[in-house]
């Protein structure tokens, strides 16, 4: 099946390997000459027993050691990673890392190890890297800022051998956005913190919460193990509900930044309604409110801050200048009708709080009223002790996890949780703790270019390009260095002078500080980084607007849902949904801010119109149809904007290639499903694979989107192959009879994914799923004319000829060439195809009400057209409303790679069965990842289409892809494709992976022949196999593989 619309991606890792094997020769020749630098790893205080995190993983010291770097690490049995892990990475155990130049740790160094590691190595300064708590003028750590800043009388000399100090919280990009931090994490294990609160609440009111089967998030081994216990919870809502007692489950949710995003992710492996704030009076209020669904408001800042005088409405740039002028009303339009408020926003002062204690008794009363269930949890992940909340008097602790507050907002025992008056405060203040696996990954990854830009800058090599804005970002977050204040931060002087013995300050009992979590002040949505509580620090203005990056959606289909979320699942984007479904885009921007989600009309031949919208955007999402993403590349193009797409290149969009790169344009293609997923999931695999010194000699992909199993009412027709490109059976899960189509040109792909050349490959193979039956009713419904989209076959229907009954008829009849219509509808099929296949293939068309005598109850309207219609178009029309998901159905999404790979070494060629080379592995990699029903959620074709493109579509507006033109993933580099693989694994959509050594065969056909028929679950401990014949040995029943 020759390809009409080659992709070319030409991939940097594979056609420029030799020339980045030599950078990385020269790389290591520097690194061989330049001077010796030593990092050293902290444990941390002894005094935090649940601090298990770790700054960098195993996997980043190997990679440094062996770029030449010394990695010392202290021993600690309570850490995330053990000891030996460290030291099969190429670490050594130091017990107080004096030899150290570089010193990292999560929290504060100790003092009494502060006073160890002060002096130089070997004449150099150290630098100390940690979340500090000295920036605000924290007056319980200015002893800690003293160890850093000369005393007065102290000689120069030795004041340019004090250590520097570089602060985590003050590591910011270009754009001032900070670079590391937990903050999502915390939001994940709040939440769920947030629930197990709110569940052994209601046992005080006497009833049992499907969230007491929850774990706590410090039980599960990572993220995802909890994202399976809030799936397990969550079907146990789907199908018992929540308790009729306590009516709707409704889950407010506040803030824009990581911590909030990281809550609102989670919540999404619920059964979760998000709803308007305007909508909870009715929704808590009306007794058929469906129980089996929690309802989840993402409260914007206009839902409940008004002037305090003139008028009520909230005016974001009115108020960013004059956050005094304004007050909060979440006591009385949101609070009342709660179950469980997660507060993700910080608080700054002369900013409203959201809940202020004299709030409290009205807020308190006014929920009673409403319900006994409204306002009994507070999950205050911001942590802001009096701040937003100003009766979250205290931080909680792991082992404690909350406590209980009366009207008057003071702390009461537990045993009063019976009564009325109560609110119960979850207030953690160590939660990415809880989740130290998932969070130390995150952040050693986005630790690491900085920390290599300091190793550089030990090792006295010449920075390169890509080092200097992470060495610029290093200065930045430095706080003192040479026994000097940096200018920005000199006022500390005086306090850190004041504050030189520990006994002059109290140092906190926990973590009452919350930089290392990215918090968010509530300024009206604009979502800027808090400073914290004011300390000391000297006043500033609130300064400029800052701008927001505009992203505009073009298409409202199905698989927009997904896109849209995760686009504005960050407070720094503006969206525009352009649809000529105006109704359709106005229910996608339903659940988001008006002010930062609109939906308009558009069609797309609007020329004016469509200017308009691409000129005012930063970039521009299209889920358009791809004949149509050529025009919108040329506007993007003219007006220098960014282009997003999941279709594949076709040659119109090939061409505009060198406009693009002229205009500083990128247009990337192919960031979907198939294309997009599969396509950043091979180039992962086959980065890895190269890595570990082999080279891929067969290569083949399946990929499909299928009703689920329990969902599918397939017809398993038996019989020989039909279609030229069909593969009867495709053995990849377990319990899924499958087949597969070929996915057109598979050759090109070698190239695609830098395999090499294709010459010296053994298969090169990409195929759809279906499950078995499909190829042969569609290539019976290609021989009856149906699948014709020719003029000289279109069909007119009309209810006087038997509507949408008379389509099989008609195409029959211009099939044979007679134009009376006999009626007898199936003695016209056997005429076509045998008696065997129009029986098989009359029941589907019975079940579909495609011919006369079958049901006519579910069929969708007529075509409004008086002109004939091509029957392909009228199949779709009939085949889309037939076939459509129920409200409990859901769907499935699989791909999966399986690779052959030898030992580069090796002299591996088409004519060299690879069975037969020592060392040969087989690698699998496999996505299984369904849909939840519709009416709770989204689909899984929908997830895996449209979360990849939101996901690249933020990296591009981040700055983290460089390249220009028309690109795939592939040509993208890392910080795309592995940034699309990452962002959905943190989101559940993961490719599982297993690596086995293959057994060298004396004859692989016998090999094949014998698991001919035989199941195959993926990943599986079953015979070696090669899926597909040799490309060069002539298929039995297969065309070629193109």
């Amino acid at each position: 099946m020759k390809s009409l619309q080659r992709s070319r991606i030409l991939l940097s890792d594979g056609a420029n390997a030799s020339r980045k094997a030599l950078k990385s020769r020269q790389r290591r020749t520097i690194t061989s000459s330049a001077s010796k630098v030593t990092l050293g790893i902290r444990k941390e205080d002894p005094g935090r027993l649940w601090e298990r995190r770790c700054p960098v993983t195993p996997d980043t010291v190997h990679e440094l050691v062996r770029d030449g770097v010394d990695v010392l690490v202290q021993p600690c049995e309570r850490r995330v990673w053990s000891n030996d892990e460290f030291v099969k990475a190429g670490a050594q155990i130091h017990p107080t890392l004096e030899p150290a130049n570089i010193v990292i740790g999560i929290k504060e160094t100790p003092l009494s190890e502060l006073d160890r590691l002060k002096t130089p190595v070997n004449g150099r300064e150290r630098t100390h890297v940690m979340f500090s708590h000295t920036a605000k003028g924290q007056l319980y750590n200015m002893p800690l800022l003293s160890r850093f800043v000369a005393e007065d009388g102290q000689s120069a000399q030795s004041s340019k051998h004090l250590p520097r100090l570089v602060d985590y919280e003050l590591l910011t990009g270009a754009d001032g956005k900070r670079v590391v931090g937990f903050g999502w994490f915390a939001g994940a294990a709040g939440l769920v913190e947030g629930l197990i609160a709110s569940a052994l609440d209601f046992l005080s009111l006497g009833v049992s919460s499907p969230f007491l089967y929850l774990p706590r998030p410090y039980s599960h081994p990572s993220l995802n193990d909890m994202r399976r216990s809030l799936r397990s919870v969550g079907e146990i809502i789907s199908t018992k509900g929540m308790p009729k007692s306590t009516g709707p489950f409704v889950i407010a949710v506040t803030g824009n930044g990581n911590v909030a995003t990281g809550a609102l992710d989670l919540l999404k492996e619920l059964p979760t309604c998000f709803v308007k704030a305007q909508d909870l009076p009715g929704l808590v209020s009306d007794p058929a409110t469906d129980l089996r669904k929690v309802y989840v408001v993402h409260v914007p800042s206009s839902a409940y801050l008004s002037k305090k005088q003139g008028s009520n409405a909230f005016d974001r740039e009115d108020y960013y200048a004059n956050p005094d002028s304004y007050e909060s009303h979440f006591h009385e339009r949101i609070a009342p009708y709660t179950t469980v408020l997660i507060n993700g926003t910080g608080w700054a002062l002369g900013c409203p709080r959201i809940l202020p204690t004299s709030a409290l008794p009205e807020t308190i009363k006014l929920a009673r009223n409403v319900g006994r269930s409204r306002f009994r949890t507070i999950a205050d992940i911001s942590c802001d002790i009096n701040g937003g909340i100003e009766f979250v008097g205290r931080p909680c602790t792991i082992d404690d996890p909350f406590f209980y507050c009366d009207a008057s907002g003071k702390e009461v025992p537990a045993a009063h949780a019976v009564q009325d008056d109560v609110v119960q405060i979850m207030s953690i203040d160590i939660l990415p703790s809880e989740l130290p696996l998932d969070a130390s990954q995150h952040f050693s990854k986005a630790l690491d270019p900085y920390l290599r830009s300091l190793v550089r800058m030990y090792q006295g090599v010449s920075p390169r390009e890509e080092d200097r804005a992470a060495m610029n970002a290093v200065d930045r977050a430095t706080i003192a260095r040479s026994g000097k204040l940096l200018p920005k931060h000199a006022w500390l002087g005086e306090l850190s002078k004041q504050s030189a013995s520990p006994a002059s300050a109290v140092a906190p009992t926990s973590e009452t500080d919350r930089t290392d979590l990215d918090v968010r002040v509530d300024l009206g949505g604009l979502d800027t980084t808090t400073k914290g509580k004011a300390y000391y620090a000297p006043s500033a203005s609130v300064g400029a607007l800052p701008k927001k990056n505009r992203a505009l959606l073009l298409g409202s289909g199905m698989v927009a849902k997904p896109a849209v979320d995760e686009l504005l699942s960050r407070g720094d984007v503006e969206l525009v949904i352009a649809s000529n479904n105006l109704a359709e885009a106005e229910e996608l921007a339903r659940y988001h801010d008006t002010q930062v989600c609109k939906a308009v009309r558009l069609d797309a031949s609007d020329k004016n119109m469509m200017n308009q919208l691409v000129s005012a955007a930063d970039i521009v999402v299209s889920l358009l149809p791809a004949p149509l993403h050529p025009p919108v590349a040329e506007l993007c193009i003219e007006y220098r904007k960014h282009l997003v797409t999941a279709s594949y290149i076709s040659p119109a969009m090939e061409s505009l290639d060198s406009r693009a790169k002229s205009s500083d344009v990128l247009l990337l293609n192919e960031i979907g499903l198939d294309p997009g997923i599969d396509h950043c999931s091979a180039v992962d695999l086959r980065d890895r694979i190269e890595r570990e010194g082999h080279k891929i000699v067969s290569f083949a992909s399946w990929c499909g989107g299928l009703p689920a199993p329990e969902h599918s009412d397939i017809h398993n027709i038996p019989g020989q192959t039909l279609l030229s490109s069909h593969f009867p059976s495709v053995p990849l899960v377990r319990g899924l009879a499958l087949e597969g189509l070929a996915n057109r040109d598979s050759l090109p792909y070698a190239e695609t994914y830098g395999l090499g050349s294709v010459d010296s490959m053994w298969n090169v193979f990409r195929g759809t799923l279906r499950y078995q039956g499909f190829a042969r009713i569609l290539d019976v419904f290609r021989e009856i004319g149906l699948l014709s989209t020719s003029p000289k076959d279109a069909v007119l229907l009309n209810s006087s000829l038997g509507g949408w009954q008379s389509l099989v008829a008609s195409s029959l009849v211009r099939r044979l060439g007679d134009e009376r219509v006999t009626g007898d509808v199936q003695g016209m099929l056997r005429a076509v195809v045998s008696r065997e296949r129009a029986e098989e293939t009359w029941n589907v068309l019975e079940e579909l009400s495609m011919v006369p005598g079958s049901c006519t109850s579910d069929l969708p309207p007529l075509p409004s057209t008086t002109s004939p219609v091509a029957p392909l178009d009228l199949l779709t029309t009939l085949l889309a409303h037939k076939l459509r998901y129920k409200a409990d159905e859901r769907d499935m999404v699989a791909l999966s790679h399986e690779i052959i790979s030898v030992p580069k070494s090796s002299s591996a060629n088409r004519a060299v069965d690879p069975l037969t080379i020592h060392g040969a592995k087989k690698h699998t990699s496999t996505l299984l990842t369904y849909g939840t029903p519709s009416i709770l959620g989204a689909s899984a074709m929908a997830r895996t289409v449209g979360l990849p493109l939101a996901i690249a579509a933020l990296k591009v507006l981040d700055g983290k892809v460089a390249v220009r033109g028309v690109k795939g993933p592939g040509d993208c580099g890392r910080p795309l494709w592995g940034g699309v693989l990452e962002g959905l694994e943190e989101r559940g959509i993961t490719m599982k992976e297993s690596v086995r050594l293959l057994s060298a065969r004396s004859d692989p056909w016998k090999l094949q022949d014998e698991m001919k028929g035989q199941p195959f679950a993926q990943g599986g401990e079953g015979t070696d196999r090669l899926t597909f014949d040799r490309m060069d040995r002539e298929p039995t029943n297969r065309s070629a593989f193109k």
